[in-house]
């Protein structure tokens, strides 16, 4: 199947409105790949951290994107997926905060996001792939034909970041949580570089106050799957 033959849809967003847990629930549903592009930028910023290479080393940072060993492993209902890092399981390391804030740095730079742009259309396989990110609907895959924007308030994505920490026996201010979201919410929405906003024929879901299985089914019949 020739390449722009191969569907896609793509789940836009800011941090902690749900894409990951979505998109990995409804890449499973039909049964395609699933990329999750936020993943790409944190393992990039982890690799410069544990390679000494700085977070303003532009050029340092292309050098290192374009080698990139990243891969993707579906995990059981419910659990987001498994991240590889040249073979090493690092999915808990890079959703820390500081991983998160981190990527959000190198992500305004348009060398790098240059690098990693071919490297994310690669994951566009047969027989379909959801794509989660800030810039999939209107950068990456500008000519998917379903185009999803997932958002919630920063007080309910701060909300749920507070949960998931406290589950995981992680002791962290609320308040703290919700300045760093906004200050990122900020960077992402002003930045020169692909800034956060809904593709022009997106669909907009507001998943405050919605279950996760409520949300899957928003997105199923924004899709137009049954």
């Amino acid at each position: 199947m020739p390449e722009n033959d191969i569907p896609v849809i793509t789940v836009d967003g800011p941090g902690g409105s749900g894409k990951g847990t979505v998109t990995q629930m409804l890449a499973r549903k039909l049964g395609w790949h699933l990329l999750d592009s936020g993943a790409i930028y944190r393992l990039t910023a982890l690799a410069a951290v544990r390679q000494g290479v700085a977070l303003d080393d532009e050029a340092g940072l292309v050098r290192m994107a374009a080698a990139l060993d990243v891969a993707f492993e579906p995990t059981p209902a419910g659990e987001p997926a498994k991240v590889l890092l040249a073979g090493e399981d690092v999915t808990s390391e890079i959703r820390t905060e500081a991983c998160g804030n981190n990527a959000s740095r190198i992500a305004v730079m348009q060398p790098v996001r240059d690098a990693l742009l071919q490297r994310q259309r690669d994951f566009r396989k047969a027989p379909g792939l959801v794509a989660d990110g800030r810039d999939m609907g209107t950068v990456v895959f500008p000519e998917a034909p379903v185009k999803i924007f997932l958002t919630a308030s920063a007080e309910e994505r701060a909300r749920r970041r507070f949960s998931q920490l406290m589950a995981a026996g992680v002791d962290v201010s609320i308040d703290t949580l919700l300045e760093e979201i906004r200050a990122r919410d900020e960077r992402d929405t002003n930045r020169s570089a692909a800034p956060l906003k809904p593709a022009d024929d997106a669909q907009v879901i507001d998943s405050t106050g919605l279950s996760i299985e409520e949300v899957l089914g928003r997105c199923v019949a924004a899709a137009g799957q049954t």
